[in-house]
């Protein structure tokens, strides 16, 4: 039994979070200006990071085939999205990575999720930010740098999110 734990934790520890750790994985650390990036947060329309400086901005990176993302994105709706998606300081923008609007949007309609939630199927704005590992939050302040980062999910890290959130949307 004991070997099986260690088994066991040898394999998850490279998934628990590192909420605010820099490592090989991250580009940028809490401090750097966020990189800017064009995406469509529509089908039909296009925008950039820089469209939305003098918010708060939340960048969720996800897939639908990742379970801690979809333990994750539930609260992301509840707590975060439901308590400020009508506060005008405030922005949140969860990129699929790695796939595109047919696998996107049904899964956001499955899940009755009323979020922006955006492909990413090229990688190409998660390779601006990070390597690998999802989930990976990022929040964006007001003059457009980086304020918070965490990879992977937990109870932790997500209470350090919504405090973080709570201050600086009040």
């Amino acid at each position: 039994m004991k070997k099986v734990f260690l088994l066991l934790l040898v394999i998850i520890a490279p998934f628990l979070s590192r909420a605010q750790q820099p490592d090989s994985t991250t580009h940028n650390k809490v401090g750097d200006p966020a990189p800017n990036f064009t995406f469509h947060p529509e089908k039909e329309k296009t925008a950039t990071l820089a469209d939305y400086k003098g918010k708060i901005i939340v960048i969720d990176f996800w897939a639908t085939w990742c379970p801690p993302c979809r333990a994750e994105l539930p609260r992301v709706q509840k707590e975060i999205w439901e308590k400020y998606k009508d506060n005008p300081k405030f922005a949140l923008f969860a990129f699929d990575r790695g796939e595109d609007w047919d696998k996107t949007l049904p899964f956001k309609e499955k899940n009755k999720y009323t979020f922006p939630m955006i492909p990413d199927a090229d990688k190409k704005i998660y390779n601006l930010y990070a390597t690998q590992y999802i989930p990976r939050t990022i929040v964006v302040d007001e003059s457009g740098k980086i304020i918070y980062q965490s990879m992977g999910y937990d109870e932790k890290d997500f209470k350090e999110l919504l405090t973080l959130l709570a201050d600086k949307l009040k």
